[in-house]
């Protein structure tokens, strides 16, 4: 049966609530993918600044090791995760730490643009290569900015698609088609997945978070990752050669976030005291 004209559509939102990202999480790792997720890692938690008695929440939080993370600091974390496997599987992962002495984080089951808790709940917020999975991610953001205190912190770390890495490669695969050559690989490192719905770089990054935040710092993290060969050649090179220019390039990406591999946001939420703690 067909709607009236007059009649309105709801939408409705198809998600796979038993997803487990096992299709992505990485098995072996050259040095330079090593490299990008350590610090990518290192510099999100960092830049939240965990300490004793912070209350943190961990936006999709999938397997839960940066919450884990967090609360070995000595912040009070919560996990926010649509799937329920991956919340199942961020148990599994926890119970051995928990056997240890960690502290475990609360697990929420929850939508990033939907946050169930109440405005100015915590110190810091941070969502780590997710929001280009979201398929709201204007309004994900203005969720972190709610729920952050005013004077709290809200970490944004984004795959760049338009780094370095990926200008080169797609240049490379333009050549290549010219002359009648396939692209380098199948899956172009410069599209963006099928799983994600926004293909972010600085310029969108930044509009979107800064209609809901003091924009504190842009960082950038690692240069030349996906570059067509860089790869293979890191991984062929003596380790403390390929450690050395890796941290050489990741100085440059420093300097020039918007050519990095990724990119590290830090903001305040942009709210009058009157409407926040």
């Amino acid at each position: 049966m067909q709607p009236r004209g007059d009649a309105k559509v709801r939408a409705v939102r198809i998600v796979d609530l038993d997803r487990d990202m096992s299709d992505v999480i990485p098995t072996g790792m050259t040095p330079d993918s090593e490299f990008l997720f350590q610090k990518m890692t290192d510099v999100t938690l960092d830049r939240a600044r965990p300490g004793p008695g912070k209350r943190i929440l961990d936006v999709a939080s999938g397997v839960g090791q940066d919450s884990l993370a967090l609360a070995a600091r000595g912040a009070i974390v919560v996990g926010a995760e649509p799937s329920r496997r991956m919340t199942q599987m961020a148990r599994l992962f926890a119970a051995d730490k928990i056997k240890a002495g960690a502290v475990e984080p609360d697990w929420v089951q929850g939508w990033a643009d939907r946050l169930p808790f109440a405005t100015g709940s915590f110190d810091g917020v941070i969502c780590k290569g997710a929001i280009d999975h979201f398929d709201q991610p204007e309004q994900a953001i203005a969720e972190m900015a709610r729920v952050c205190a005013r004077d709290g912190c809200v970490v944004l770390a984004i795959a760049n698609f338009e780094s370095l890495a990926c200008r080169v490669g797609r240049a490379v695969d333009d050549l290549r088609l010219e002359i009648g050559l396939p692209p380098v690989r199948e899956r172009r490192g410069y599209d963006a997945p099928s799983d994600h719905f926004t293909r972010y770089e600085l310029p969108l990054m930044r509009e979107q978070a800064e209609a809901h935040l003091v924009v504190e710092s842009v960082e950038g993290i690692s240069l030349g990752w996906g570059m067509p060969g860089w790869s293979k050649t890191m991984a062929r090179l003596p380790a403390g050669i390929a450690r050395g220019a890796i941290q050489a390039f990741d100085g440059v990406a420093g300097l020039a976030p918007t050519l990095s591999d990724v990119i590290v946001l830090v903001g305040r939420p942009r709210r009058s005291a009157s409407t926040s703690r």
